[in-house]
């Protein structure tokens, strides 16, 4: 039986790995459509973003019952996978318990016995958790998760993930019952756990009725569903918004430290009003053999660091629940722009591998994703990259799309247009000229 198990468990172990690998080769692929950008300053700063922001869920508490529940979820999420961490050695060497017996072998059973209760009390917090977060979902329906960009696969895929851990935690704890039962009979192949509250509260009653052959089939049955949930959850969630819990780590590295507030300048434009002022660069750059793009029209014209943050949302909604444009009823959704350029660059990926047109399909991110309207109604307020709690940069990619409306297509709205036009001979957004700028407080 174990020799069977241990084969099974190699082909369900090869067959994830290879899914896993091809789907990451993908999107970092994807990610590496866009621009370079250097994001290796300050190392310090960095890793210490990656454990307040995604380690600490730092900025999670600014919403404190959500953030609770997450953290339950979290916790419990990253306790657990040291059982699972057995689950794989049992499956790699046809054992069973393999981590407790190790423990009983150098006397630490009363360790490995409160380290099973705890286990159990988790995934018990996780399916309240789980539950709850549904409800907010389905019943209360909270304004934040609805919106035109949260229907159909959004929608479910919220939901899928909620319910696919409750399943998964309730296989934990009939495993454990039946496995309570098994021991209490003395069966082989089954080491003593101790008594363990929650599985043997909910299923021992109920399992002990039946036959010994009937309650191994149903251990085993739950060991597997478990593993092979585990391993499919990692496939499902390269797919899922839930990819958040693997790219928080990589996002909160390289996100941007500078304020919030502080707008990136253009190289191109730079180089350019120095070479008019007389003023040489520091660093004397190459001339690109093309004329770069100005702004954004499609993801080749963001950096990846932007790409990178569209797989890293997690549809959370406190983006667009902040932004002051959405609140007015404009149909701006910092949230919506981050799915678009998402799925553009799922688009574009896929075209290029299977050898399309890739970029040259007649489509682009401006227009055929995101609207003109949604855009212009920006007040780059920067509410939106405030609430993110995975430090996501929303206005980075309006900025730069509607730098290209300006630069490049000349498409900006007629007062837009006046401002800069002033700006440019008064020095001042205002139609005056500069010696009549003081003449206020002549009055």
């Amino acid at each position: 039986m174990f020799v069977l198990q241990i084969i099974l468990f190699f082909i369900v172990i090869g067959t994830t790995g290879y899914f896993l690998i091809r789907r990451i080769r993908r999107i970092r692929s994807n990610i590496r459509l866009g621009r370079k950008i250097d994001r290796k300053d300050h190392p310090s700063k960095r890793w210490k973003n990656v454990l307040l922001v995604a380690f600490g869920q730092k900025k999670m508490f600014k919403k404190p019952i959500p953030a609770l529940l997450h953290i339950m979820i979290y916790i419990g999420f990253l306790v657990i996978n040291i059982e699972v961490l057995e689950f794989i050695l049992d499956g790699l060497t046809g054992s069973h318990r393999i981590i407790g017996q190790w423990l009983q072998g150098i006397g630490a059973f009363e360790f490995y016995h409160i380290l099973m209760n705890t286990f159990e009390f988790l995934a018990i917090l996780v399916i309240l958790s789980c539950l709850f977060f549904l409800i907010r979902r389905n019943v209360l329906k909270v304004q934040r998760f609805t919106g035109e960009e949260m229907t159909s696969w959004p929608k479910l895929d919220g939901n899928l993930i909620l319910i696919f851990e409750i399943i998964l935690m309730i296989a934990i704890l009939k495993m454990n019952g039946a496995d309570q039962v098994l021991q209490s009979r003395n069966v082989e192949g089954y080491p003593e756990t101790g008594s363990l509250f929650f599985s043997k509260t909910l299923f021992f009653g109920f399992y002990s009725k039946y036959q010994t052959d009937f309650v191994v089939v149903v251990e085993r049955v739950a060991w597997w569903f478990h593993i092979l949930g585990i391993f499919g959850f990692a496939i499902y969630i390269t797919y899922s918004k839930h990819l958040h819990i693997v790219l928080a780590f990589f996002n909160t590295y390289f996100a941007k430290l500078e304020p919030a507030g502080k707008m990136d300048n253009m190289p191109e434009v730079t180089n350019e009003v120095k070479m008019m002022l007389g003023i040489a660069n520091e660093t004397p750059q190459e001339q690109p053999t093309e004329i770069p793009r100005l702004g954004a029209k499609d993801i080749n014209d963001l950096h990846w660091k932007n790409i990178m943050d569209a797989y890293t949302c997690t549809e959370c909604g406190r983006c667009t629940s902040e932004c002051p444009a959405n609140l007015t009823g404009k149909k701006l959704s910092p949230r919506k722009i981050m799915m678009d350029v998402r799925d553009r660059a799922e688009e574009i990926g896929e075209s290029l591998r299977r050898g399309g047109k890739g970029f040259e399909d007649g489509k682009s991110l401006l227009g055929d994703f995101i609207s003109k309207e949604e855009i212009l109604a920006c007040t780059s307020c920067n509410a939106c990259v405030e609430a993110c709690p995975v430090l996501i940069d929303p206005l980075s990619i309006i900025l730069q799309i509607r730098r290209y409306m300006a630069m490049e297509e000349s498409s900006s709205p007629q007062s837009w247009n006046s401002m800069f036009s002033n700006i440019e001979t008064n020095f001042a957004p205002w139609k005056f000229a500069p010696s009549d700028r003081f003449n206020w407080s002549k009055e």
